[in-house]
């Protein structure tokens, strides 16, 4: 869906990469939200056809798994995975910490509990006007929890890196020494194993290791700097 009332939000990481984290509107979160709200639904009738057998103590037992559903299915969905319920998931979204960073227990319980107010009067109507007066689409929930909805984008360069889990840099690095090392990450398949060894021993006290284990260490932090996941 083409993303016509959304923008971009413009980041600066401790590693001192620039990334653009493409804010989404109100259209395919809404769409997002209904996406949930037939699974919710779907999975509470599931639960009703089981307790319905119980008499009133399966009365009772729906009430509290109506509040779990209701309450807790998005803030887990978005904990456990990388920020996006499952209709989030089908809208490529995902909630994220207003500096990029994956977001966090307090953010998401925050954010969905803050639901009840966003609701008022009905059918998100203070949540909607809250997002159409603020230039970054924030609804209350998201300006208390300091979180944004973004569009699920794929690293840049991650198709030519190749694959090694994500090691974090020894420290914040400049723009330039980011960008050389995605750039030997790209390249290092064109290079011989030897010289990629040579080359990345250059930057020893980056890596702490020379040799074939200094190429394994910048491959791992180029992982870290496009953004893949462990």
């Amino acid at each position: 869906m083409a993303p016509a009332l959304d923008t971009v939000r413009s980041i600066t990481t401790p590693e001192g990469i620039e990334l653009e984290l493409k804010l989404a509107g109100p259209v395919p979160r809404a769409c997002a939200w209904a996406i949930d709200l037939a699974v919710r639904a779907g999975i509470l009738i599931a639960i009703s056809v089981v307790l319905g057998q119980l008499g009133k103590l399966g009365m009772g037992l729906m009430l509290i798994c109506i509040f779990l559903v209701e309450w807790l299915y998005p803030a887990v969905c978005e904990l456990k995975f990388d920020g996006a319920t499952p209709g989030k998931k089908l809208m490529r979204l995902r909630v994220v910490n207003d500096d990029g960073t994956p977001v966090t227990l307090a953010a998401a319980v925050v954010r969905n509990l803050l639901r009840t107010v966003d609701f008022l009067p009905f059918m998100y109507g203070v949540g909607l006007a809250s997002m159409l007066i603020n230039r970054e689409f924030r609804r209350l929930g998201d300006l208390v929890a300091q979180t944004v909805v973004v569009y699920r984008q794929e690293p840049r360069h991650a198709a030519a890196i190749p694959d090694a889990p994500p090691l974090a840099p020894p420290r914040p690095l400049t723009v330039e020494e980011a960008h050389a090392i995605v750039e030997f990450a790209e390249r290092s398949r064109e290079l011989t194993p030897e010289r990629a060894a040579e080359l990345a021993s250059i930057v020893r006290n980056l890596t702490g290791a020379s040799g074939p284990a200094a190429r394994e260490r910048l491959l791992r932090m180029a992982n870290h700097l496009v953004g893949r996941s462990p």
